[in-house]
């Protein structure tokens, strides 16, 4: 296959999902229209929120994956400076002298996204949890104010992991070498997780609406239930099995691979509840109607992916 055949089948590939995402937001969308009108009393508000913040990330991501690479790097280190100055401006646990550090880590996104664009996978995976943890500390003993200090050696460089480490690896699929037998290429793996995830996040969410009863972790998240979590998981799997073109698992594999993604999506939804709740917040800002901040919709994404990246990673190229 030449290089005009491969990319004719990527974007037939890519398009082909492209129409699914926006064609199952247009069904929810008519059909909580419909609902409303049938049942005026119907208490719709939530989802008709939720699903018109689903347009505006699903129309963010589509656009950063078919325009160019360049464009999509951009796009995701954009989104990690945005999730990071919004969870460090809300943190009660980052003294007023750490906010000289701070800058040290905004300044190691652009570094971060460099890295995975030029596809340097030994820079890319130590900068942050090896170097810039190093760092960070050296500059907060340079400071001098010790009171507290070790808890800021914690504070700093998790929210950095989350925000920067995580969401960087959705970056590093688009440099990922080809596979062989594998056509779809990157782009196409990228959109795979993203909408798995985000899918995950719907399919959770209302399940645990209708038929939601047991609660999985009250005290962190009321809203989270056991069968809005089983449920969320077996239709992502059903799901993903159906978009396996996209990967280029097998069947078994990719069973598999979207019970993990939706299992590690449900996890970074509970931890950044958990730091919400720490703080005293329901949203982490309100940026996007209906679902708050930035760090509230990509929560999920900032442990999916890096979890699928080194799924295929390690299946693929080690």
């Amino acid at each position: 296959m030449n290089i005009l055949d491969l990319l004719i089948v990527q974007q037939k590939e890519i398009a082909l999902v492209i129409g699914l995402i926006f064609g199952i937001l247009v069904f929810a969308s008519i059909l909580f229209w419909i609902i409303s009108k049938v049942k005026p009393k119907a208490n719709l508000s939530e989802l008709v929120m939720r699903t018109k913040s689903w347009w505006v990330m699903a129309t963010i991501f589509v656009l950063a994956v078919v325009l160019h690479p360049v464009i999509t790097f951009i796009s995701l280190g954009l989104l990690s400076f945005l999730a990071l100055r919004e969870l460090s401006s809300i943190s009660k646990n980052v003294r007023e002298a750490d906010r000289k550090v701070l800058i040290w880590c905004f300044l190691s996104i652009p570094f971060q996204y460099y890295f995975a664009y030029i596809g340097q996978y030994s820079l890319f995976i130590i900068f942050i949890p090896v170097f810039m943890y190093l760092w960070i500390a050296f500059m907060l003993v340079i400071i001098g104010e010790t009171e507290d200090i070790s808890r800021s050696m914690s504070v700093l460089p998790a929210q950095l992991m989350l925000t920067v480490f995580g969401i960087s690896h959705l970056a590093f699929l688009i440099s990922l070498p080809e596979i062989e037998g594998f056509n779809a290429g990157g782009r196409a793996l990228l959109l795979f997780i993203v909408f798995i995830t985000e899918m995950n996040d719907v399919f959770q969410f209302t399940w645990g609406k209708f038929l939601g009863r047991f609660k999985v972790i009250p005290k962190v998240s009321p809203g989270k239930t056991w069968e809005g979590l089983i449920g969320g998981v077996i239709t992502s799997v059903v799901v993903g099995y159906f978009l396996r073109f996209l990967t280029p698992f097998s069947e078994i594999e990719i069973l598999i691979t979207c019970g993990v993604i939706a299992i590690t999506g449900f996890i970074g939804d509970v931890v950044v509840s958990a730091i919400k709740r720490d703080i005293g917040l329901k949203d982490t800002g309100d940026t996007i109607p209906g679902h708050g901040g930035i760090l509230d919709r990509i929560d999920s994404l900032a442990v999916t992916g890096p979890v699928f990246f080194h799924i295929v990673y390690i299946m693929y190229y080690v």
